[in-house]
């Protein structure tokens, strides 16, 4: 997270417009998998901030191997989310709005293994047995993924 670290340094604790990526990784018995983050102790999904540079896939995809040490072989545009709803206060005082792409990820390879820096645990929940301490900002994705749309395609969106 070097680029937000870096405007962390000139602007404080502010408010920001933080631009990222995440991934709703689904096993073959159509479980989600989530992480218990350490920083809030809630579950959510594998993803962070872009950085300088980056495409919003290569965030997906690099933040899945970080935090969870899974390499996508393939990922697929979900939607993309920002407003009200995504802003957060993390509990060390940043503030941001999130402008977060979510990927779903039925394919991918690996032993999962927790970024011990950031998760303190991952595990698969069938979409009917999720937790009750999702992460904020990750809660309005997955009950949008849940109730809504349970892995279809946003239509007519394409990132070049």
């Amino acid at each position: 997270m070097g680029y937000i670290k870096e405007l962390r340094k000139l602007i404080g604790s502010r408010p920001i417009i933080m631009a990222g990526a995440n991934v709703i990784v689904v096993n073959e018995e159509d479980q989600l998998l989530l992480q218990l983050r350490i920083d809030n102790n809630c579950w959510g999904l594998p993803g962070g901030s872009m950085e300088l540079g980056e495409s919003l896939e290569d965030v997906a995809k690099r933040e899945l191997y970080e935090e969870t040490n899974l390499t996508a072989n393939e990922l697929s545009l979900f939607n993309v989310y920002s407003g009200e709803e995504l802003y957060y206060r993390y509990p060390h005082g940043d503030e941001v709005y999130n402008v977060v792409t979510t990927f779903i990820c039925k394919s991918y390879s690996g032993e999962l293994i927790a970024d011990k820096n950031e998760v303190s645990s991952l595990r698969f929940f069938s979409t009917d047995e999720l937790p009750s301490n999702i992460s904020p900002p990750d809660l309005p994705i997955l009950t949008d993924y849940t109730q809504n749309h349970r892995g279809t395609k946003v239509e007519n969106f394409t990132l070049e």
